[in-house]
């Protein structure tokens, strides 16, 4: 266990060598990738640095948890988001992605417990089925704002028609949160 006391707010410091072992600096014992996943659901913070250069690769490394949970079967991540998700590379709207994903994650975390609550108890009447109904609408108009399409299911006069790559890009986020809906729809029943 830990030799140092551990105190909220703390970063963790994990040390990555050539070998691909981690080592915890604050336990001072070496970890897993998996005890990294354990330590992110346990909401406690740690940057990963190259042991030799000193470089950050938190990114990286959270990235590999990533695809070793969906490699092991715990696929939380549909094929159509993965592929739209790697269509934003190189694309005009990646710099927004980032803070786009970080603020979709932020809500969805705030309301978890109250949405998981409305499904439990079922949708029909409950007060809380319509902050769900808002929350969706919320990102729809988001998903809309990002791409240019403010207004897109309204038939007002646009002062430029989209490109046939935006038209497609849109095209697909409707079928995603329409098959969203949907899945919504059947968690309700």
């Amino acid at each position: 266990m830990p030799n140092k006391k551990y105190t909220e707010g703390d970063t963790i410091v994990i040390k990555k060598y050539a070998n691909r072992r981690l080592y915890n600096t604050h336990s001072s014992s070496y970890i897993t990738l998996e005890d990294l996943a354990k330590m992110t659901r346990e909401g406690l913070e740690f940057t990963v640095v190259d042991a030799k250069s000193g470089d950050d690769i938190t990114h990286s490394i959270l990235t590999q948890i990533i695809v070793e949970e969906e490699a092991n079967g715990e696929h939380i991540l549909p094929v159509s988001f993965l592929r739209d998700l790697i269509s934003m590379y190189g694309n005009s709207m990646q710099s927004m992605m980032p803070s786009y994903l970080e603020a979709s994650m932020a809500n969805f975390r705030a309301n978890q417990a109250k949405i998981a609550e409305a499904w439990q108890s079922g949708m029909a009447g409950n007060p809380f089925a319509k902050m769900a109904e808002t929350n969706l609408a919320m990102m729809r108009a988001a998903t809309d704002a990002f791409t240019g399409q403010a207004g897109a299911g309204k038939k007002a006069p646009r002062a430029e028609s989209p490109s046939d790559e935006t038209a497609q890009e849109l095209a697909s986020m409707r079928d995603q949160m329409a098959a969203m809906q949907k899945k919504l729809d059947e968690l309700g029943k």
